[in-house]
């Protein structure tokens, strides 16, 4: 109890309020308020620097580049999401050998840079090119599309993975007693119990991840994709006009907003049961 209010008690007085804004909130608004202007400033350029034959010549490269940044993270998000089950449960298995694995798998792309596994798998596996052209490979390694799919695969599958096992290990353990009481075996249950619970609380990782996905698209720019990044770096090389990088940034910024209120829309439509 503070003093004021202690001094109240005593005096059988109400307690004094204390008027005014918290520093907290103070700095918060100075904050925003700073973030608001710096904004106008951008839209005030983005007006004034308007060049509409750069922005109609580009706009073609740029839809071309949003289509093979969507189509890479979609196709790498649902191959790792399959790959993703495997190494979940080897990571809960009780095999030492098999948590060792799954441990080791999840470690090395979890903790290393996803720009570093691009490298290694695009610049390093091609250096060993007799020896994927024996095997019947080189036609796989030698395209950077394939290996970009690859590396993102393996590095949101690891993630992914993380996500799954915290999931399911969220469910309380009476779930799994009381489905073996009712007579279901341990895939029904997971299934149809554990399962549905687990995404609920999987849903926001699970969105987190795929905006992560999303920005750490550009660095397939770097092995000679054309993504978005790789046709604004293009543009700029053309034009010089450092504003072909806004416009990036504003598709960027674009993606991720759709993303998040989509992923908070599902999580509503969800968890609709929860809140009566």
């Amino acid at each position: 109890m503070s003093t004021a209010a202690r001094e109240a008690v005593d005096l059988d007085l109400p307690p004094r309020v204390n008027r005014g804004w918290p520093r907290e909130r103070i700095v918060g608004t100075i904050l925003v308020a700073l973030w608001a202007v710096a904004g106008l400033c951008l839209v005030a350029y983005l007006v004034a620097a308007w060049n509409p034959e750069l922005f109609w010549r580009w706009a073609p490269a740029y839809l071309a580049g949003l289509w093979t940044t969507l189509s890479l993270c979609a196709i790498s998000l649902v191959l790792g999401a399959v790959l993703s089950v495997p190494v979940a449960y080897g990571r809960m298995s009780g095999n030492r050998l098999l948590s060792s694995l799954a441990y080791g798998f999840v470690y090395f792309f979890r903790g290393t840079p996803l720009i570093a596994q691009t490298f290694l798998i695009y610049y390093g596996l091609g250096s060993f090119r007799p020896q994927l052209e024996m095997v019947g490979l080189w036609s796989f390694f030698r395209e950077a599309w394939y290996c970009a799919i690859l590396a993102f695969t393996l590095n949101t599958a690891a993630y992914q993975a993380e996500i799954l096992r915290g999931a399911i290990q969220a469910v309380p353990r009476g779930q799994w007693e009381g489905a073996a009481s009712l007579g279901l075996h341990k895939l029904q249950t997971l299934w149809k119990v554990v399962l549905p619970q687990a995404l609920i609380v999987a849903l926001r990782p699970y969105g987190n991840e795929v905006v992560l996905m999303i920005k750490s698209s550009a660095v397939v720019a770097l092995i000679t994709v054309l993504d978005l990044m790789g046709q604004t770096r293009l543009a700029f090389s053309r034009s010089f006009d450092y504003q072909t990088y806004i416009w990036a940034g504003v598709i960027y910024l674009a993606m991720v907003e759709v993303l998040r209120h989509g992923t908070e829309w599902i999580e509503r439509r969800i968890t609709r049961h929860l809140k009566r």
